[in-house]
């Protein structure tokens, strides 16, 4: 059983502690073609960290999984070719003109529609078109996930870890906010700004402005407790994301390896491992299930 652990990477010296920690694949980009990638991912630094990851016998996904435009299009053949004579393992997309030129271009690609992936016929209708595995939706519950993943041939991505979007916007609603306040927008894009429900003060949900508009993400996601049941059922690609982890999400990967190790070996302790993630996690940002752990008909 080859259960994958995928993990965001802000630097090539954050992937290679990453690949230390456990990752076996590498998910990065940049804002042009990649939708809600963090660090300075130019070709150049493509290249390095798929060297660096190909050395350990790891992958490396790059995100090509943006909202396309006329430019973008235009655009992207040049930016496939550079990641093909890097050899970059596969990429995200869901854009079909974008998988059109992905696939004349002979890549390898996981097919990404954001929250458009809800089905296991859609993904059926993109593997007979070549893709190699997808990214469901996160409003997806775990019930859900189950019978997609028995329905496929194909892997399907589980996010374990992390923060997930819960809006976006192609317009600059910080920029936008900042103007109406007679501030200099330029505020806007220097930090990540957070807002909370009016009934809980303590909620705290990152809003974030690049040039792909704005962005606003949920609290942290885990399904550390539910790790036995993703296995039981096949879901075996685990992804993790760092956004706002910092140092720790070295150390938080590093704690999925030993659960995954656990696992396989019968020695799984859902309460220590749960209580040693609530240790790393950062003190800002809560721990909870989203959606995943509700009944469909709750989210329809």
């Amino acid at each position: 059983m080859m259960i994958q652990l995928v993990t965001t990477a802000q630097s090539v010296e954050q992937a290679e502690a990453l690949i230390k920690a456990g990752t076996d694949r590498l998910f990065i980009g940049n804002s042009r073609f990649g939708l809600r990638q963090k660090g300075d991912w130019t070709i150049d630094a493509v290249r390095e960290v798929t060297q660096l990851a190909h050395r350990y016998g790891k992958e490396v996904t790059v995100a090509v999984n943006n909202l396309m435009h006329n430019d973008h299009i235009q655009e992207l053949p040049d930016y496939l070719q550079m990641l093909k004579a890097i050899g970059v393992d596969d990429v995200t997309a869901g854009d079909p003109g974008a998988i059109r030129l992905i696939r004349q271009a002979k890549i390898p690609y996981w097919y990404d529609a954001q929250t458009l992936v809800t089905s296991a016929k859609q993904i059926q209708f993109w593997g007979k078109r070549e893709a190699i595995g997808a990214v469901v939706a996160r409003e997806v519950t775990l019930e859900e996930l189950v019978l997609i993943q028995q329905q496929i041939g194909l892997p399907v991505e589980v996010q374990v870890y992390g923060p997930t979007c819960i809006h976006h916007s192609k317009r600059p609603l910080m920029t936008n906010y900042f103007n109406e306040l007679g501030r200099p927008s330029e505020e806007a894009k220097q930090r990540e700004f957070y807002m909370s429900e009016p009934a809980d003060a303590a909620s705290r949900y990152p809003i974030y402005e690049d040039e792909n508009g704005t962005h606003i993400f949920s609290e942290d996601l885990t399904l550390m407790g539910q790790l036995p049941t993703l296995v039981k059922n096949g879901l075996h690609t685990w992804k993790l994301d760092g956004w706002h982890a910092g140092e720790q999400f070295v150390e938080i990967v590093q704690l999925f390896t030993v659960a995954r190790a656990n696992l396989l070996n019968g020695q799984f302790d859902r309460i220590e491992m749960e209580h040693r993630l609530r240790e790393l996690q950062p003190e800002a940002f809560r721990l909870g299930t989203g959606l995943l752990l509700r009944k469909p008909e709750e989210i329809k």
